[in-house]
């Protein structure tokens, strides 16, 4: 995931976060995988031990799932490692 349009939203959301936020806060990542156990597994291991909230939800034909992790973060550089650390997940997408 080195490619700039990836590096400039990272920018772009790093700088949101600081002007909308006060740090350390509270943070909702919402992802969508394949409905593979080991998927969500990976997920899950990545927020593992921070005292995160995980809620999943299949998708109607259960193809996919939804992960809703709120989570409280340091700052915005903590919030960018997670996505990034997330998205080595093969099939996953973050909203």
């Amino acid at each position: 995931m080195n490619d700039p349009k990836s590096e400039e939203f990272y920018e772009k959301l790093r700088l949101q976060l600081a002007d909308t936020s006060l740090w350390p806060s509270k943070y909702l990542y919402k992802f969508i995988v394949p409905s593979q156990q080991s998927k969500i597994v990976e997920i899950e291991q990545i927020f593992d031990n921070m005292g995160a909230v995980i809620n999943t939800k299949e998708s109607s034909k259960g193809k996919y799932t939804s992960l809703s992790i709120l989570v409280k973060m340091k700052n915005p550089e903590h919030v960018i490692q997670k996505y990034k650390e997330v998205a080595t997940v093969d099939g996953v997408i973050s909203l």
